[in-house]
């Protein structure tokens, strides 16, 4: 796996062409329960991007990995200390202008790991994505995790909703980065089975009003690393279908 951040202009150089993709890992800086960091998105994002190019290598895709988005919109969080939200606008701009320069310099796919699910970073997400198809100049993967058919694939706790800092998020932690977890407080965390995704739906605007005090859903109590790493491989293969998907509508062909 190629990172491009690691590698010299010249090495990027050679590393586009209409075949080649870009991942954009994106997460945030917000609050994710007295127990995991403020970066749990962005290592989960990271996570996914990179178990993605590692499919895609496997089959001959150049692929190189971008430095992650960490600061986006996070409104739900942004009254818990450390959380650091922008405009919904400011995100949508900062894709498209990122997407622009990979493909000034001809870089075939813009692949958008994202593994932060506020629902004002989704909704500036998806008009950049919208923005950058119709402009038609490079193909964009952006497999949206809060929808089907690609959320079908996750944990039943994801399903539900009651997943932000739960076991699902929380798991991947445990495999990718046990030091930042803070165990002690994990293992004595009571359920918290309120769900994130049908507050939203009903109009709640922040953790507070969701049912999360503490800014966690779910049952962080219960994650193991090896659920961890199962998600993480059902991520990368998320992703590496997502693309794959866009390689053939721009070819014109069935996905």
């Amino acid at each position: 796996m190629q990172t491009l951040a690691a590698m010299t202009w010249e090495e990027a150089r050679d590393a586009t062409g209409p075949g080649s993709v870009a991942i954009l890992p994106v997460g945030a800086v917000e609050a994710h329960g007295p127990h995991l960091p403020l970066l749990t998105d962005v290592i989960i994002a990271q996570a996914m991007a990179r178990a993605g190019a590692t499919r895609l290598t496997a089959r001959g895709v150049p692929v190189v990995v971008l430095p992650p988005l960490s600061y986006t919109a996070a409104a739900f969080a942004q009254d818990f200390a450390g959380t650091i939200s922008l405009r919904p606008e400011t995100v949508t701009a900062t894709i498209v202008d990122i997407a622009g320069s990979l493909s000034r310099h001809g870089f075939g796919v813009l692949a958008i790991a994202n593994a932060h699910l506020d629902p004002g970073h989704l909704a500036s997400l998806d008009a950049a994505v919208n923005s950058l198809r119709r402009d038609a100049r490079m193909a964009v993967a952006f497999p949206n995790l809060a929808a089907r058919p690609w959320a079908l694939r996750l944990s039943e706790e994801f399903k539900s909703g009651a997943c932000h800092a739960g076991q699902f998020e929380t798991s991947v932690l445990l495999a990718e980065s046990p030091e930042l977890v803070r165990e002690a407080t994990r293992t004595a965390l009571p359920p918290n089975p309120a769900s994130l995704s049908r507050a939203i739906r009903d109009g709640k605007q922040s953790f507070e009003e969701a049912g999360g005090p503490r800014a966690y859903f779910g049952f962080p109590a219960q994650a193991t690393p090896e659920e961890g790493r199962a998600t993480i491989e059902v991520l990368g293969l998320i992703l590496e279908e997502a693309i794959q998907a866009a390689f053939a509508a721009r070819a014109g062909r069935p996905a």
